[in-house]
């Protein structure tokens, strides 16, 4: 899933890309048509999707990034119903995706607003597996790092020894 930089402004329809930070705002370009807008932290409020997460039975959380997988590993089978559907039908499909989500305290809005993201972002390509494979990629990286870190580490540690041994003969 590419969520990441992904926002929703308070009174703004649809999903927005953040552009720039500004001290008294952002700079959000539309996913829909690319248009660029400045957005005042007066006016709107931002909420990124990275920081969503669905309540769950266990008292935690599942990130939203989580459950947009689940929406599209289930796409074929379970198909995403109309946001005119009643509560009950949404309760009954998002049961699907998310067996353990708390039926209290997530509510049909909820319900409407992340299939109605989800749609929207499928639609615009934004749910495919390109960033987890940079996130592997960044890993593997960062591992390799360590790894050549280690391995100087361990060099300049036996180099100590040594000149220490020399020292005492």
């Amino acid at each position: 899933m590419k969520i990441k930089g992904l926002v929703a402004v308070s009174g703004l329809p649809g999903l927005f890309k953040m552009v720039a930070n500004r001290n008294n705002g952002l700079i959000v370009e539309d996913l829909a048509n690319g248009k660029r807008r400045f957005a005042s932290v007066r006016q709107h409020q931002f909420t990124p999707l990275e920081s969503i997460g669905i309540y769950t039975n266990d008292g935690e959380t599942s990130e939203l990034k989580i459950v947009f997988q689940s929406m599209l590993d289930k796409l074929e089978t379970v198909p995403m119903p109309p946001l005119s559907d009643t509560g009950d039908k949404l309760h009954l499909y998002f049961a699907q995706i998310l067996p353990d989500y708390d039926r209290d305290r997530v509510h049909t809005g909820d319900i409407k607003k992340a299939v109605k993201w989800f749609a929207h972002l499928h639609e615009l390509g934004y749910t495919t597996m390109e960033e987890d494979e940079e996130e592997v990629e960044e890993v593997e990286e960062t591992e390799a790092a360590v790894e050549s870190d280690t391995a100087e580490i361990e060099t300049i540690e036996a180099e100590d020894v040594e000149e220490e041994a020399k020292k005492d003969e």
